[in-house]
């Protein structure tokens, strides 16, 4: 389940930096804020994910 969660994270945040440099190639300040704010969404989901796998492995 984790891995999973991971990988919708890291797409999530390759589409991000796609959107803020659109964004900033186009002028559009919109795209850009948009795409930064899915970057930070994707990191949150991965920290989130990596704390569920170090609180598995310290109850094991």
């Amino acid at each position: 389940m984790g891995s999973k969660n991971k990988i919708k994270a890291t797409a999530k945040n390759i589409e991000g930096k796609i959107q803020e440099t659109y964004g900033n190639a186009t002028g559009s300040a919109k795209n850009e804020a948009e795409g930064k704010a899915k970057q930070v969404d994707a990191k949150i989901k991965h920290t989130t994910e990596d704390v569920k796998d170090e609180t598995k492995k310290a109850m094991d």
